[in-house]
């Protein structure tokens, strides 16, 4: 896309991103290629909203009542979204000049790509993600090797077909933060979309800048919308087995004599887990069934092809 005409809408999520919002934007300004920029603000209140106002290139702002997390921001924006390729960015995350141009031209060589993934690097240099793969087990597992294709792609700064994501059902809003990346790449891939990566579009990114990735709510989330992202795309049979192998974890903590130290073996984070579950699997089925109508691939197929590479 070479036209003045912007063909991307780019949407920052932020919440008390004051510390690093300007940087974010900063980045975005300096783009080579232009695309509109959308920023939903989760009720921040620490001076995040003036530094937006401040900033010279005068993004669009939708300010939310209250905190919906990045899934919540994620699916708000898209109803404001009307350019063909809408890109996800993290408010702590600043992309290198031709970021844009990369992600487009990749989407542009690659008719059947539906989404394309970003180089995301940690302020050391560590590479951070290059996509995302599926694990054995359901989890969602940050590649670092630079390749052509990935099983999906990391919501920290993708770009997506706009038109592709709504007739998937858009973002998980219910998810509100983690795994809403990989269950939108799960549903894409059923629909017949490839998921494509770009090594040369790099981002630096803070990571965690927002949410601690070691807390009792990251790994609470991170948990419970594992075993949802399953119920929703998985076959039933992976999806049964991992609910009743976390389920079995759980009942059994409290008879060991020593347990890890990450939160997600608490046993009241897992009880709260199982809990959450249980009371959105009517709505999690319902949207099972939606996933069924669109899907052109079967789910065994997709688990077969990428789970555990």
């Amino acid at each position: 896309m070479t036209s003045a005409e912007p063909g991307s809408t780019v949407v920052v999520v932020t919440w008390r991103g004051a510390a690093h919002i300007t940087a974010c934007l900063d980045a975005l300004a300096a783009q080579t290629r232009p695309h509109r920029t959308l920023v939903i603000d989760n009720a921040s209140d620490d001076g995040t909203a003036a530094k937006i106002r401040a900033h010279r290139s005068k993004p669009q702002v939708i300010r939310l009542k209250t905190n919906t997390g990045y899934a919540g921001a994620m699916a708000e924006a898209l109803k404001h979204t009307e350019t063909p390729l809408t890109a996800w960015l993290n408010d702590d995350a600043a992309p290198e000049p031709t970021w844009l141009a990369e992600l487009e031209d990749t989407l542009d060589a690659q008719p059947l790509a539906a989404a394309v993934t970003s180089r995301l690097e940690l302020p050391d240099g560590t590479v951070q993600s290059t996509g995302v793969r599926l694990t054995a087990d359901g989890h969602g597992q940050d590649l670092t090797e630079d390749t052509d294709e990935v099983f999906g792609f990391c919501g920290g700064a993708a770009l997506l077909r706009t038109e592709a994501l709504k007739a998937v059902g858009g973002v998980p809003a219910s998810f509100f933060c983690y795994y809403e990346d990989t269950d939108t790449a799960w549903r894409l891939r059923l629909a017949g979309w490839h998921v494509a990566a770009a090594p040369k579009a790099r981002v630096h990114h803070l990571h965690g800048a927002s949410t601690d990735p070691g807390s009792v709510r990251f790994h609470q989330w991170n948990e419970r919308n594992r075993l949802l992202m399953l119920i929703r795309c998985a076959p039933a049979a992976v999806a049964g087995k991992e609910i009743l192998r976390f389920a079995v974890i759980t009942a059994l903590l409290p008879l060991r004599k020593t347990r890890p130290t990450a939160a997600n073996f608490r046993t009241s984070l897992r009880l709260r887990v199982l809990a959450e579950v249980a009371a959105k699997l009517p709505t999690t089925l319902r949207n099972r069934r939606s996933t069924a109508k669109i899907a052109v691939l079967d789910r065994g197929a997709i688990w077969d092809a990428w789970a555990g590479l």
